[in-house]
């Protein structure tokens, strides 16, 4: 093994170790569609959710019930039907739709057993029947009046797992049918859960079952892994209109998933930092959604996912960590932690979850010009624009200093920085402390934006 690939390696160690620090103690809804728990997977999740667990987060499992309960109604040829993504049938289904909701429970229960895991089944859900609304009465379909949000946490505190049956009662014990995934999100908003999973049956948000914006943000390799709330609303009026024209599997699909999205965009509105949507046909997807930067699915997310702010001591590891490929490279010139110490104020950086992916200097000379220097984006967020961000943030920052112009000094990013407006220029024309420093050895181009 190489220096790179221990360096490569070293790297993904300490983003597990950083996500281990940021989110222990936080709380996790995890909705887990009851299609997953007829998977061969499905052992797997629940050890991997054990582990997560372990390392410190508190969890919470709703489990869906739809399919185990179309199988018993089916059984007692009981009739349904669906309205608003609500089943209404009449009271004599009710016992039956109660007993599905809890066999699913029980069995996810007993594979948190076999992996010595103590979850508990609880009724910790008020509901009232949604009545009738434009001339439809949904039965025995309820809506969610109150979560025991005291005997939840007591439960968590505990070190227990909590489980809640897609079933809630009236004050006078009515039980009442209740949508799981909606369960789930007032539950990640009333327990102020740091994230809300939803791990559904062969969901990727990609370009094969949807049409991405051109203006997306977050692409990699064809697929979102990450949106905020505008481009969620965005993504979800461009399909919408679009599933009008698909078959219906596929119509049922993207409707089914844009349904996640608007829940998705209710749960951030209302406090939940994060909602990830997951394809449960992937092993490892949990963990790897956790304690990765990207994961392995989507996430929903405020503004405040990734910024811009100026460098602090602290940051001078992963700063020097982040130049290294690009001074073997040739690209940057080297820097050493006293030459970081010595001009950390003239550092920006760009911080994505407590862990610094980009950054670039802004240096100024007595002569009223200021130098772009250091500017290295992590190879792996390039696709974020960050490079972009941080140029026209130190742009901006030159012009509001007064400065008369911005330089550049490159070697193989010419191109790059032209696309903001640099144009060459000669090297005489920098300050005579830069000219000093400039080698023929080392040929860099210098090229400026005049403000």
């Amino acid at each position: 093994m190489d220096n790179s690939e221990v360096f490569h390696k070293a790297e993904q160690i300490r983003d597990v170790i950083r996500y281990l620090r940021l989110f222990k103690g936080s709380t996790a809804v995890v909705h887990i569609d009851d299609t997953i728990i007829d998977s061969p997977y499905f052992a797997s999740h629940i050890r991997d959710l054990c582990l997560i667990q372990e390392a410190g987060l508190k969890i919470i499992i709703v489990p869906g019930a739809r399919k185990r309960i179309n199988e018993i109604l089916n059984q007692a040829n009981i009739s349904w039907q669906m309205e608003n993504s609500c089943r209404i049938t009449d009271e004599k289904a009710m016992p039956l739709i109660k007993m599905a909701a809890f066999d699913v429970s029980n069995r996810v229960m007993t594979s948190f057993a076999a992996e010595k895991r103590t979850a508990v089944i609880g009724n910790w859900v008020r509901a009232r029947g949604k009545g009738i609304n434009l001339g439809v009465d949904y039965g025995t379909a309820g809506e969610i009046d109150k979560i025991q949000v005291e005997a939840v946490n007591s439960v968590l505190d505990n070190g227990f797992i909590p489980i809640f049956p897609c079933i809630g009662w009236s004050i006078s014990g009515k039980p009442y049918n209740i949508s799981s995934s909606q369960l789930a999100t007032a539950l990640a908003v009333k327990m102020k859960a740091d994230k809300l999973f939803f791990l559904t049956q062969n969901t990727t948000i990609n370009a094969e079952n949807f049409v991405i914006p051109p203006n997306s943000t977050f692409i990699k390799e064809k697929s979102i892994p990450a949106m905020n709330l505008q481009e969620v609303s965005s993504f979800i009026s461009l399909n919408e209109s679009a599933s009008q024209t698909f078959e219906n599997d596929k119509k049922d699909f993207v409707l089914q998933t844009l349904s996640l999205l608007r829940m998705a965009l209710s749960a951030c509105r209302a406090g939940v930092s994060r909602v990830h949507i997951l394809n449960g046909s992937f092993n490892g997807t949990l963990p790897c959604e956790i304690f990765s930067d990207f994961g392995s699915g989507t996430m929903i997310y405020e503004d405040n996912y990734g910024g811009i702010r100026g460098m602090e001591l602290d940051d001078i590891p992963d700063i020097l960590n982040l130049i290294r490929p690009f001074v073997e490279e040739k690209i940057l010139l080297p820097r050493t932690e006293n030459d970081l110490i010595e001009q950390y104020k003239d550092y920006t950086v760009y911080e994505l979850d407590s862990g610094i992916r980009a950054c670039a200097a802004l240096h100024f000379y007595d002569d009223g010009q200021a130098e772009i220097a250091a500017v290295a984006v992590d190879n792996n967020f390039t696709h974020l624009g960050v490079g972009p961000k941080i140029v026209n943030y130190l742009i901006d920052k030159a012009r509001t200093m007064n400065a008369k112009r911005v330089f550049v000094l490159t070697t193989r990013t010419a191109d790059w920085f032209e696309q903001f407006g640099f144009v060459p220029c000669t090297i005489d024309s920098l300050p005579e402390k830069r000219r000093a420093k400039w080698t023929p050895e080392r040929g860099s181009k210098a090229l400026s934006f005049y403000l």
